[in-house]
């Protein structure tokens, strides 16, 4: 596409130079950049895009898009905003995809993940080629890539739609996080429904009050538009038990469709048991009711069957068919992923790092567990320090012991992290919890103690597999040491 035609829909912009070239691309890592791409001088935390552009030149860039002076010998086009317009740019360039697929935006604290995956799960099984894009992986069929963010930018995540589309998807479940819509990352999308899945503690580093985090999350219920379009109608899926649905069922004038335990909704769970090896439960729709027996575990993954049961009864699929396909599904990567090297106790790595999910999985343990429970969890550097002491005590109340250790602590002092998290267990006897700041160290030391029947829980890092210290990303995956361990007390 030539750059004066990419340019049109921008009302204030100013291009020096002859924009009469080609532009195969838009880039915003100036590490990636093609020959004929339109760099994308992007403003992040750490580093400015600004500052890499004559480097993005010399590897080929015909054209870059900025918003303060540089100095490059190509055409530079200035724009006040250049989220905004990178948005539309984006959007422009690859075709506007997301006018001829269907988008399910997912976001909420805990769940977002799980609940993308159920939703395409039922739609792959109802003969909707379906593609995932969030914090695990960016996945079209069998096709697998890797994603930085779980909401990526807008000119990625364009990119990711056109790609989709190209391998026949109608349908995209995205994982829409608060920083996303806060930095204008889904700007573009036309999100067909948007599902709220829960508002508790997180991100107060950036956003600074819970106030402030629940109206970023409002933005994907307020972009769902303002019209009516009978072929393609607008739908909000709320968790009634949840005070912020009250908000969004305000600000969206799309219909709504409430799921919830507690409280009156249009898709209800009752009648909840849980065992080791999975949970019964009465759902009750406005399309009939059903008995489900899931292979899943917990009050947590009910909500979010519930949550994905109403986007898919949305879209017109039957209620047989959707318990069908969620009977099916054994758990997602990292979440309440039960580690099995023939031991005879129960090992559970789990993505809990929030007050509420740890607090959730740990009951949901209790439920069940035979005998002691321990509990390995730490708190990420850089972020949120208030609820560290808040996991101390939810891992020290719920478990017999607790193991604190680290995860991810960044630039921060692993051990200035922990001494956060004891300041929350002043009143707690020293037996009940133990610290360890080497992970792998932390894992061993609970496999090593464990008898038969206890349950290990491993909370914070799931399906990662890395550890970020300093300004180095190691490998370490949670299930691969508990294996290690797990063999190495057996020898």
């Amino acid at each position: 596409m030539q750059l004066e035609s990419l340019l049109a829909p921008l009302m204030i912009s100013r291009c020096t130079g002859n924009a009469n070239v080609e532009i195969t691309g838009l880039q915003i890592d100036s590490r990636k950049i093609q020959p004929g791409n339109l760099f994308i001088c992007l403003p992040g935390f750490t580093v400015d895009g600004h500052d890499f552009a004559a480097k993005a030149v010399a590897a080929g860039a015909v054209a870059v898009l900025a918003q303060r002076a540089i100095e490059v010998d190509v055409p530079v086009v200035y724009v006040p905003d250049i989220k905004r317009a990178m948005a539309i740019l984006a959007d422009r360039f690859y075709g506007q995809p997301t006018r001829n697929m269907k988008v399910i935006g997912v976001t909420g604290t805990n769940g977002k993940t799980t609940t993308t995956h159920l939703i395409q799960k039922v739609l792959e099984d109802a003969g909707h080629p379906t593609g995932i894009i969030g914090t695990i992986e960016m996945r079209i069929g069998d096709e697998v890539k890797e994603v930085k963010n779980t909401t990526p930018e807008a000119a990625d995540l364009q990119q990711s739609f056109a790609w989709m589309l190209s391998k026949g998807a109608e349908y995209a479940a995205i994982e829409v996080s608060s920083h996303a819509l806060d930095m204008g990352r889904v700007r573009g999308i036309r999100f067909k429904t948007a599902v709220f899945t829960n508002l508790t503690q997180d991100h107060l580093d950036y956003h600074g009050t819970m106030e402030k985090y629940r109206d970023a999350k409002g933005l994907l219920f307020s972009q769902l538009g303002n019209e009516y379009d009978n072929d393609r109608m607008k739908v909000a899926i709320l968790n009634a038990d949840d005070p912020a649905s009250e908000t969004y069922a305000r600000i969206t004038p799309a219909q709504v469709i409430t799921y919830g335990i507690d409280a009156e909704a249009n898709v209800r769970g009752t009648n909840i048991r849980i065992t080791p090896n999975g949970t019964k439960v009465s759902v009750d729709t406005f399309a009939g009711s059903a008995e489900f027996s899931l292979q899943m575990i917990g009050n947590f993954n009910v909500y979010n069957v519930l949550a994905a049961t109403a986007a898919c009864l949305a879209e017109g699929i039957p209620l047989k068919q959707i318990k069908q396909s969620l009977e099916a599904v054994e758990g997602v990567r990292g979440r309440f992923e039960r580690v099995d090297a023939g031991q005879d106790f129960t090992v559970i790595v789990d993505y809990a790092h929030t007050p509420d999910s740890l607090e959730n999985v740990l009951k949901t343990v209790r439920e069940f567990a035979e005998e002691d429970v321990y509990c390995i969890v730490g708190c990420g550097g850089d972020r949120d320090r208030t609820k560290r002491p808040l996991m101390a005590r939810i891992a020290v109340g719920y478990a017999d012991t607790a193991i604190l250790t680290s995860d991810n602590p960044r630039s921060e002092d692993p051990d200035a992290i922990l001494d956060d998290m004891i300041a929350g267990l002043q009143d707690t006897p020293q037996e009940r919890y133990t610290t360890i700041s080497d992970r792998r160290e932390a894992i061993r030391y609970a496999i090593n103690r464990a008898k038969t029947g206890d349950v290990i829980v491993i909370a914070g890092k799931g399906h990662e597999t890395y550890q970020i210290v300093k300004d180095r990303v190691l490998h370490f995956d949670d299930k691969e040491e508990a294996v290690l361990a797990i063999k190495e007390r057996k020898q």
